[in-house]
């Protein structure tokens, strides 16, 4: 006897949800964990399925269940995971005590671009900016003196806000 899976599910569909709920118990062996009707009727369907056909070999079931054996995995993450996770988020992303912007990365750092065949490297320092030996109080300077008109610094060397960053 085979199964004609689609018949089965437009049977299925024409039950209530109590009466697929006790058939998923029948078929199943163990009362839903869910009340959706869309989600019991695929997991009947599935393992109505599976009973026709045959389910996964012994062989593959043991190699699946010795994968998922990892003393590591958790299902749920612990009580202070999030805490430690904002608590790590607000050290990088808030403004240092300084108000230093925070696209700028942190002094004694270069900062590089490439424009038009010249490579740009700019010394970033506590309260300014360092390029070819002459000192500028802004990224914006440095960039109007390498093209010679008017362009915003963070764009020009490429710098974005920390959550824009990707």
């Amino acid at each position: 006897m085979s199964l004609n899976i689609n018949r089965e599910v437009a049977r299925m569909k024409a039950m209530r949800t109590a009466e697929l709920k006790a058939y998923y118990e029948e078929v199943l062996g163990a009362p839903p964990r869910s009340h959706n009707r869309d989600w019991l009727v695929k997991r009947i369907a599935w393992r109505l399925q599976a009973n026709d056909e045959g389910d996964l070999p012994e062989r593959v079931r043991m190699r699946a269940l010795a994968l998922a054996d990892d003393s590591d995995l958790r299902i749920r993450p612990g009580k202070n995971f999030t805490a430690a996770v904002d608590e790590a988020a607000a050290k990088i992303f808030l403004p240092t005590d300084d108000k230093r912007d925070p696209r700028l990365p942190l002094p004694g750092s270069e900062i590089t671009r490439v424009y038009k065949g010249r490579l740009i490297t700019v010394l970033v320092r506590k309260e300014d900016f360092e390029f070819n030996g002459d000192v500028y109080k802004s990224l914006t300077a440095i960039a109007k003196d390498v093209t010679g008109s008017h362009v915003n610094g963070f764009a020009f060397f490429k710098l974005r806000k920390p959550q824009e960053a990707e």
